[in-house]
């Protein structure tokens, strides 16, 4: 297992889908989101968190139509298929692969950008706080819509419009729980909701990436 996370990590930084570009993407809307909504300070305090949380869900997208596909050309989710370690876990390996060069950067990277958008100060530590528990679950969703669309000609446009309702209500309970925590409102409810889908798919999700695919590959 160890070897199949090295692996993929290596794969995801030579095909150019690891941090650089999500970060790249994650600056890009940071720094223009001032320019379209104007310099108010009260303005960007009360928006940057879900800027922010927005920001790193259209991240994780970029490199979702890589996360299966480059085996799938080469061969090798075939030979990934019959081997010894169960599909599952396969499917498991290649969602923290994405989290640890995806959404692991967004969230070392999001305090920082924070102060671009003047992110009230108790926010920060409760915006990292969402993303950590949040950003997994997409990494696991994108995994699941990764399966689905595996061998699909230009299946990256249905990667998104597949995966992007799944990510809805981590964004809505993710910025809340920001929100809530840069106001200095109580955020044990958006928090627990955000941790509850977290876990669920984490329980779920890969069973059925694995069966799709075992679909897939037929």
């Amino acid at each position: 297992m160890i070897a199949l996370l090295l692996r993929d990590l290596k794969l995801a930084f030579r095909a150019g889908g690891g941090f650089g570009l999500g970060l790249a993407f994650f600056l890009i809307v940071t720094v223009l989101v001032p320019f379209s909504v104007g310099p108010q300070s009260a303005l960007l305090s009360t928006i940057a968190p879900g800027v922010l949380w927005l920001g790193a869900l259209l991240a994780c997208l970029l490199s979702l139509d890589r996360l299966l596909a480059l085996d799938w050309e080469d061969g090798s989710l075939d030979l990934l298929a019959t081997a010894p370690l169960p599909l599952e876990a396969v499917i498991t390996i290649k969602s923290l692969a994405h989290w640890l060069t995806t959404g692991l950067p967004l969230v070392l990277a999001a305090p920082f950008l924070g102060v671009l958008l003047n992110l009230p100060l108790p926010g920060f530590f409760w915006l990292v706080v969402s993303l950590l528990i949040g950003t997994p679950a997409m990494s696991v969703i994108g995994t699941f819509g990764a399966a689905l669309t595996v061998g699909l000609k230009r299946g990256g446009l249905l990667l998104s419009l597949l995966v992007l309702p799944l990510y809805v209500p981590t964004l809505i309970f993710g910025a809340e729980v920001a929100r809530r925590g840069a106001t200095g409102m109580e955020t044990q409810t958006p928090l627990l909701m955000l941790a509850g889908i977290t876990a669920a798919t984490i329980a779920l999700l890969p069973f059925a990436s694995a069966a799709v695919l075992r679909i897939n590959l037929r």
